[in-house]
Parts: structure tokens; sequence; C-alpha cells
């Protein structure tokens, strides 16, 4: 049965990000996606210059009625990541998701900051805190947007555990925090990720499952990996519904196999010595076709 998911994220006419890191995997996998773009811009922002256009919350709406008009506003999934910065927009997004309906997911990756850092104004956390997260499925923080989100801090393991409780009870049933502070027992070159999926068992009772991920490092700054990591999460749900220890691994596995290849080209790319450009370390996405549909597992989540 066709698998149709609305991706509302921004656009870049050159590279990958947000949608452009969406739209080709999920496509590869089997799935039907129809893409609003929130931004649109020439390029990411990590280059020394950049023009293009955001999308308000009007607009985004004039879109999905024109879309409604036609009968044609049935998803399996909606998709929402890297947007524009504006209050208007994720407002908009917000009544988008209030459309949901029986059998429809919601994933949501609330793109705030990292490092201790909002890049995003203030007002945005209330709109997610309040509005998003309680429709979302999926939610897809990093530590510091699950702190902004929960309003605790993560020092430990067991208060990551207890924040990805907080973030259940907020709506999610699948809450992945891709990226931590943690220290790995195999040293500062892995990064540590943890899951955590709540199921209803055939007698209706719950049961939580979590995990724990570490990833090798690499020394190089991508751009568009987290709306990759978010947009395999949902296929590889999909494919193992009850199952966060394999959907974890296969999308993990994936974003490796594609980082990889990336720096590698990149640092070819480059020339002996000299770091790669923004435009030389663009995702390697395309050529990472058979990685994306067929991921060689590399690193095997651990079941806490």
């Amino acid at each position: 049965m066709e698998c149709r998911v609305l991706s509302v994220q921004s656009h870049v006419v050159r590279g990958y990000v947000g949608n452009k890191s969406a739209t080709f995997p999920l496509q590869v996998l089997g799935f039907e996606v129809d893409s609003i773009n929130s931004v649109q811009f020439s390029n990411h922002t990590g280059y020394a210059h950049w023009k293009g256009q955001v999308l308000t919350a009007d607009e985004l709406n004039v879109l999905y009625e024109g879309i409604k008009l036609n009968n044609v506003n049935h998803y399996d999934y909606v998709l929402t990541g890297e947007t524009d910065f504006s209050f208007h927009c994720q407002y908009g997004f917000c009544q988008l998701s209030s459309l949901k309906k029986k059998k429809l997911y919601v994933l949501c990756d609330p793109v705030m900051g990292d490092q201790g850092s909002m890049y995003v104004p203030e007002n945005i956390l209330p709109v997610y805190r309040d509005k998003v997260v309680a429709v979302a499925d999926i939610l897809t923080p990093n530590q510091f947007e699950a702190e902004l989100l929960t309003g605790r801090k993560i020092s430990t393991e067991k208060d990551a555990l207890e924040v990805m409780d907080l973030l259940h009870q907020m709506g999610p049933d699948m809450v992945v925090l891709t990226s931590t502070d943690l220290i790995s027992p195999h040293g500062d070159q892995f990064l540590v990720a943890l899951g955590s999926q709540k199921m209803v068992r055939a007698d209706g009772t719950t049961s939580t499952q979590k995990i724990r991920m570490e990833m090798p490092k690499v020394d190089a700054v991508f751009v568009g990996t987290g709306d990759l990591f978010a947009a395999m999460l949902l296929a590889w749900t999909h494919h193992h519904p009850k199952d966060l220890k394999a959907a974890c691994e296969k999308t993990v596995s994936v974003l490796h196999h594609v980082i990889k290849r990336t720096i590698t080209y990149a640092n070819k790319m480059a020339g002996p010595g000299k770091r790669p450009s923004p435009a030389q370390l663009e995702l390697r996405m395309v050529q990472s076709k058979k990685d994306i549909e067929y991921p060689a597992i590399v690193v095997e989540a651990i079941v806490l």
C-alpha cells in the first residue's frame, strides 16, 4: 500500500538541508513525499552568502488549502524539521498538525539550538513546548533541545532517561535524543544517543523500551544530517513499528555511510592538509542510494 508523507521544512536550491535531505531518501525507500518549503534559500547558511524567501503562515495555509480542495490531503505521516525562525510559520504548522486524524503520525525535529545556545528567537520555545510536542508521535531533539522543552538539565544517563519519560508525558510515544554530552565508555571519540519508545501490549498495558547508541565522531561540520536522521527514523520506524532498536540501528547506519562517503570525497577535493569547504561537505546523497536502501549495520544499539 502506498505510504504518503507531508514534509514541512526548509529548502535549498544547492545542497542538502531540510526537504532536500529528507525527500530523496524517503522516495528511495518507497514513500511518496509532498513537500511544503517553509524557507527557500539559495544554499544553507553555513556558506558565506545566501539569498532567498521565507514562507509566511498565511502562505503555508493557502498551499495546504489547495491540497485540501482537491481532496488529496490524505497522509500517513507529517514530517517537520528545520523551518523558518519566525513564530508565524511555526504557528501555521501547529494549525496544520491540528488536522491530524486517526492513523496519521507526526514526526517533529524541534530545531531550536545546540551546545547550550539557541539559534532561534526565544518565543519559538513555547510554540514547540505547548503546541507542537503535544501532537508529535515521534520527537527527535538533541540534549539541549530536550532540556529546553522539559526545563530539566541532563548530567547523567539517568537524567536523560527521566527527561525522555517527561517528554513521553507531553505527547510523543517515541523520543530519540539524537546527540548528548554524555561520556561514552569507549572514550570521547564517540557520540552518545538515546531512545525511548512506549508501546501498548495486547492486554492494554504499556511497556517502554530504552536504548543507547554510541557513534564514532567525525572531525567536520555537516549540514542536513539532522534532517536525514529524522527522515530515516520515520522510514525505519514504519518498517519496524515495535522495534526501536532495529529502527535506530538502520537510521544511524545510513547516516554513518552517507557521512563517511561525504568526508572521503570532501578531503579528496580539498587536497592534503586543507579543510574542506561547505560546498565540498555537501552530503553525497545520490551516491549513497544503495546504503539508504540496504544499510549495513555499523552501530548496534544497547537495550537498557
